[in-house]
């Protein structure tokens, strides 16, 4: 199977990952439109060639000549564009997504899909802390996760197509998972790496520490550059997941915490043992 070079796909949603989805597509050769609320990011589209053209308006025909539809939107504003426009979408056109929480969206997306088209659900584990299609990048994704995420009503055509989809965006590594396994493991590798930059972020309003940091506080902060809008939609949506791995991690760090208060630096060490050889797992180096 391959997605045919002469298949019209349409972004929904021109941010930082949906104009770079935009932009690894025509790149390799696909004929992508788009839809976006501004017309300043259309046009920017258009004139660096992320876009063939694009609309801020929803015009039925638009939609209904779509043979991809890639929804770049926050989760209850794609289940509210579905509901208003999900209707003009065509028989086979595949739909797919960039949605960080699975579980509270599939199924109302479902109940708008039309008969005939088919979505899948899918997750790039990839973005950077800025936004919009002005930094569009399709290298976010070459060393990046690619996560689909199908349920037992998808056909396997549609999973296939998924995964070319992610191969031809250039994902490093495709997984699939199902709805419940993805935000559990989202709340914990996602979610809540970017509560423990804000809480630590929040710790200390010292004006004077950014003349004393060094790189370990700008890298384990990275993340606390936040898009408050998003996040907290994603981690109310996942929100049991999301407490059970706050709680979890709270154990370990109350555990931390009190070895040190104890003196127990046979308990210290071990940690630290194990975070170092755990560690070592995600080293792109293999160091």
């Amino acid at each position: 199977m391959i997605i045919d070079k002469q298949s019209t796909i349409l972004v929904v949603g021109l941010g930082l990952i949906g104009g770079s989805y935009a932009m690894a597509l025509s790149k390799r050769g696909y004929t992508v439109f788009a839809v976006s609320k501004e017309q300043d990011d259309i046009d920017y589209a258009k004139e660096k060639g992320i876009i063939k053209d694009g609309s801020t308006e929803v015009d039925s025909k638009f939609i209904s000549n779509a043979d991809i539809i890639i929804f770049a939107l926050y989760p209850h504003i794609f289940v509210d564009w579905m509901k208003k426009y999900g209707q003009y979408i065509s028989p086979g056109t595949l739909i797919t997504d960039v949605t960080g929480v699975k579980g509270a969206v599939i199924d109302r997306i479902n109940d708008f899909v039309p008969e005939g088209a088919e979505f899948i659900a899918a997750h790039p584990m990839a973005g950077k802390e800025v936004y919009g299609v002005q930094n569009a990048d399709d290298g976010i994704f070459h060393d990046a996760n690619f996560i689909i995420v199908p349920t037992r009503d998808n056909t396997p055509s549609a999973i296939e197509k998924c995964r070319l989809l992610g191969e031809i965006l250039g994902f490093k590594t495709i997984s699939y998972l199902n709805p419940k396994q993805h935000d559990e493991m989202v709340a914990f590798l996602s979610q809540l790496t970017h509560c423990i930059a804000v809480s630590l972020m929040c710790a200390n309003g010292d004006p004077n520490l950014v003349n004393y940091t060094g790189d370990s506080f700008r890298d384990l902060t990275r993340i606390a550059n936040i898009n408050e809008e998003m996040w907290s939609e994603l981690f109310l949506l996942n929100k049991q997941a999301l407490l059970y791995e706050m709680d979890c991690y709270r154990v370990c760090f109350d555990k931390l915490y009190n070895a040190i208060n104890d003196g127990d630096e046979q308990t210290i060490k071990s940690m630290m043992r194990l975070s170092t050889a755990r560690r070592k797992m995600f080293n792109k180096d293999g160091k």
